[in-house]
């Protein structure tokens, strides 16, 4: 759950930082949450989270 909203909260501030530099338009970020809740709903929704749960336990394996 913390690696979830974590990355909720990641995603948000770099939509927000190209929203800000024009990089980024309101009608292409509605599509990209509508295409993110369209495929949540999709039989590929476990598959895309394992992959994201499994990245984030790897990168939280790394000790510099």
């Amino acid at each position: 759950m913390a690696i979830s909203i974590s990355l909720v909260l990641l995603l948000l501030i770099l939509a927000v930082i190209f929203l800000r530099n024009g990089g980024l338009k309101i009608s292409h970020a509605l599509v990209c949450a509508l295409f993110g809740f369209l495929m949540a709903s999709t039989s590929m929704a476990p598959t895309i989270h394992d992959g994201i749960s499994a990245t984030a336990r790897l990168v939280g394996d790394l000790h510099p």
